[in-house]
């Protein structure tokens, strides 16, 4: 179901690193930066595993240590919950290679 106008601020209090665009009836974006390419990947494999589990797939490109996310719901044509929480599911996984990356 899409986010209403009225349900949006509270989504999107929930992923505070992620832009809203009011385009094609709403979007969130962020660009995650990791320590290397094979970083980069190593989060989007495991991103992918749970995207391809709730079947809710983002739209994303990689450049070396940069992945750029773009989430919307195609079938609402807008933003969901599903997309509030595949946001939340990047910022973990993100957030857990940074606390690894501090460990090397």
């Amino acid at each position: 179901m899409k986010l209403s106008t009225a349900e949006l601020p509270a989504a999107l209090a929930q992923v505070p690193q992620w832009q809203y665009r009011a385009e094609r009836g709403g979007v969130i974006v962020r660009q995650f930066g990791f320590q290397d390419f094979a970083q980069a990947i190593g989060f989007m494999a495991q991103v992918a595993l749970v995207a391809e589990r709730s079947n809710h797939h983002p739209e994303w490109s990689n450049v070396y240590n940069r992945v750029d996310v773009l989430l919307t719901t195609h079938d609402v044509q807008g933003l969901s919950l599903r997309d509030i929480a595949l946001a939340q599911v990047m910022d973990r996984v993100a957030a857990a290679l940074a606390l690894q990356e501090g460990a090397a």
